[in-house]
């Protein structure tokens, strides 16, 4: 049998912990799988002495990542401690430059410097691989780069982040509002120390410009991702949407059109009797469009211990095995520095508004959405109060720039109670 493959990882949190226990516990199956043996040399956290529920003896210990990431002993660096720079950054960079693979589930750190990650570890003949990144347990890296590497991508869209899923699925449910479906997640441990990154849209919009990057052959480009968090949706939004016929989903959606890379991350609704409309709690969904296999849905569970590190266990066995892939697909160099597209491509869109009880507000109303050149296929008004009336509002298809000319307009009349909440209508 070949020589062994040596690991070394640094980050012992709930998924570095996760890979200890698959590489302990599953030897001989990694083993009789790649054709060598799959073995950790070396290990770096920022805390030694915490109990991790597994035997962590057998390895050397590095108090600095980058010492680790450089040892003679070490043939793949495990980077899981997180992180768009600072100690993450710096320790995938050495073990680059030391001749290491790496294998990282660090979105954050590629969808802000995967470009010139990839260049380095081009020049240096390593891979870079991420598959742990991006949708937890879910092959989707790999289907990109290899299994659908015979198709021109037409779309990529899907559910990727599992704290908001859980939230708007508890919300419709539970029939629970926004704020209390929040404090339930934070209870339960899903939401990040910094909320923004899940419940804004930033960790699911780092995933997404990393998907965009191999789908359409272009440099990560993060600034380009339009982003709108869940923050705005209500239970009425709820609601309204179920009436009819929709679930409102946190949707990444990126597509190359002829006005450049479309890449959004914002609340949409999308059919109740779709995929992604019945995707429930935690679970990620990414659907693939290529012009040879139309359309490919993926589904499973998008963070944890196990789906997570059976992710990193991926990557390590393709390396295992000699399978050495470009970080994105194609050689960084060929990569194209793709030009964003000012706004999204037409569709129909939700609108939802609260206005004063006063004669002919529903006229003006109805006039501003006319001078923007938007038609209404739809309206209602519901729940009528003494000094307000909600009403809810459907478009024929318009693009973002018109509506948000007529909401500016809107602002300025004197009929409005509440801020509009706007929702696009995905076609999936």
């Amino acid at each position: 049998m070949s020589e062994p493959l040596r690991l070394g990882i640094a980050g012992l949190g709930t998924v570095g912990t996760g890979v200890v226990k698959i590489v302990r516990q599953k030897a001989k199956l990694l083993a009789a799988r790649s054709g060598r043996p799959v073995v950790i040399t070396a290990v770096s956290a920022r805390t030694r002495d915490k109990d991790r529920g597994v035997n962590l003896g057998d390895y050397a210990w590095e108090d600095d990542p980058v010492k680790l990431a450089t040892r003679d002993d070490v043939d793949v660096f495990i980077e899981l401690m997180g992180g768009s720079d600072g100690p993450a950054k710096a320790a995938t960079e050495a073990a680059l430059a030391a001749g290491k693979d790496v294998v990282t589930a660090n979105k954050a750190m590629l969808a802000h410097h995967g470009q010139a990650l990839a260049e380095a570890a081009e020049e240096a003949g390593r891979v870079i691989r991420f598959e742990a990144a991006v949708a937890g347990g879910i092959p989707v890296i790999k289907a990109l780069t290899e299994g659908l590497s015979g198709n021109d991508i037409t779309r990529v869209m899907g559910v990727m982040n599992g704290t908001c899923n859980y939230i708007l699925t508890r919300m419709q449910n539970a029939d629970l509002s926004y704020e209390e479906a929040f404090a339930e997640a934070d209870g339960l441990g899903y939401l990040e120390a910094d909320p923004e990154l899940d419940v804004g849209g930033i960790d699911a919009g780092h995933k997404l410009s990393l998907l965009s990057s191999i789908a359409f052959g272009t440099q990560v480009n993060f600034d380009g991702v339009e982003l709108e968090g869940i923050g705005s949706v209500t239970i009425e939004d709820i609601h309204q949407a179920a009436d009819m016929g929709f679930k409102i989903k946190l949707l990444g959606v990126a597509q190359m059109t002829g006005r450049g890379l479309e890449q959004r991350m914002s609340p949409c609704l999308v059919p109740d009797d779709h995929p992604l409309g019945q995707l429930e709690g935690g679970t990620n969904m990414v659907v693939i469009e290529g012009d040879q296999v139309e359309q490919v849905v993926l589904r499973g569970p998008g963070a944890g211990e196990g789906p997570t590190a059976s992710a990193v266990m991926g990557d390590v066995m393709d390396i295992a095995r000699g399978i050495r892939v470009s970080t994105f697909g194609v050689p960084a160099p060929a990569l194209e520095a793709a030009r964003p597209a000012k706004g999204a491509l037409p569709a129909p869109y939700y609108l939802r508004m609260t206005l004063a009880d006063k004669p002919g507000a529903l006229a003006k109303v109805a006039t501003v959405l006319g001078e923007a050149g938007i038609s209404i296929d739809r309206m209602r008004q519901y729940g009528h109060e003494d000094t307000s009336a909600p009403v809810l509002i459907v478009t024929h298809r318009t693009s973002r720039a018109a509506l948000d000319e007529a909401l500016g307009a809107m602002a300025q009349l004197d009929v409005l109670e509440s801020q509009p909440v706007a929702l696009r209508i995905e076609r999936v």
